[in-house]
């Protein structure tokens, strides 16, 4: 369906241009942020791997491991009808680390197998309970350090381009608290519509 809304609105605006005489306008502007997309691309690979680096010393040196530990007991709580020491368990504390980081590329391979793990957990065709929650969480992650956004600050010459850090992290806190509150809500009213 959104594959659909994107293409309709492409199209919509191409007929507008023709008929409005504003084509070259359109290729123009079709053109130039093209070629501003793959510059920005360009210029956020070496902050990216930056932080992966610094994502595998993290790893290498146990950090990232303690912070499993220290959220096993949330996640845990969150996801009851996983096993404790099933392997998605550990895809989902990895995914929920990487994320703290802002690292969504990192985080996102990590996901995928979060969800391979909890499919073979679950015999139905229908998403099940942790991975509606899984995505629910994964949507809204918490995010201490937001590296993607101070790389494209930093790549637009801003003068302070760290100071979002504190806002994004009470952001993203209440964005999480909200998705897990939504989540629980509706699969309360699924569990009284079910029994």
């Amino acid at each position: 369906m959104v594959n659909i809304i994107w293409v309709m609105m492409a199209v919509i605006g191409i007929l507008y241009a023709m008929f409005n005489g504003t084509m070259s306008d359109v290729n123009k502007a079709l053109f130039e942020s093209a070629d501003d997309a793959v510059m920005l691309s360009i210029s956020l690979i070496s902050v990216l791997v930056f932080w992966i680096g610094l994502m595998k010393i993290a790893e290498a040196s146990g950090l990232l491991e303690g912070m499993a530990k220290l959220f096993r007991p949330i996640i845990t709580r969150l996801f009851p009808d996983i096993p404790p020491d099933h392997p998605a368990m550990g895809y989902i504390l990895s995914n929920v680390s990487a994320n703290m980081f802002g690292l969504g590329n990192a985080a996102t391979p990590m996901g995928i197998k979060a969800m391979q793990e909890m499919k073979e957990l679950n015999p139905s065709e229908e998403a099940s309970r942790s991975m509606i929650t899984f995505l629910a969480i994964n949507t809204s992650s918490v995010t201490l350090i937001p590296t993607t956004v101070i790389a494209i600050r930093m790549k637009y010459e801003s003068i302070a381009p760290t100071e979002i850090v504190a806002t994004t992290i009470i952001a993203t806190l209440i964005s999480t608290f909200g998705a897990v509150l939504v989540d629980r809500l509706f699969y309360s009213l699924r569990s009284r519509r079910g029994q």
